[in-house]
């Protein structure tokens, strides 16, 4: 009866994750255009794509390299204060990224190595933003939860 009850329960789990997608995008990109193409309109599209057919896709995505800046809440006291095109549409991304958290469920993951090596203080970056302890081990641990990977550079 034991040995019923553990394969009922096991499939159930395996049913469970039927009809739900995966992917990990390992955002390395600080050009705007390119963070607003794959980002934030990329992954509303391939969200609506997936619920569109019945299924539902989880996101996360692993923040490094020239990516940072778009997390920061204050450019004044950021390595990014002297980016004027970046000041400029700083608000809008900062609603839209929100949006994402929120509204997508998008998760964020955060480089922690170089976010202190870039001198930016997690109260600086915003809130829904988890810290991974380096970009490696953030895309490893996705990964071995059976994301798929995306590269955006």
């Amino acid at each position: 009866m034991k040995k019923w009850l553990l394969i009922l329960a096991l499939s159930g789990i395996l049913f469970a994750e039927e009809g739900v997608k995966q992917v990990v995008f390992d955002l390395k990109t600080g050009d705007i255009g390119t963070f607003e193409k794959k980002v934030l309109q990329g992954i509303a599209f391939e969200k609506s794509y997936y619920e569109g057919k019945l299924e539902k896709l989880d996101v996360a995505v692993v923040i490094h390299g020239d990516a940072y800046k778009f997390f920061v809440k204050d450019l004044k006291i950021s390595p990014y204060k002297n980016d004027a095109n970046l000041a400029k549409v700083h608000d809008e991304l900062r609603k839209r990224i929100a949006a994402m958290a929120d509204t997508y469920e998008v998760e964020f993951l955060m480089c922690e190595a170089t976010m202190r090596a870039l001198k930016i203080d997690k109260s600086n970056v915003y809130d829904y933003v988890k810290l991974t302890p380096n970009s490696t081990i953030g895309l490893i641990d996705k990964q071995n939860e059976h994301f798929a990977y995306i590269p955006i550079y």
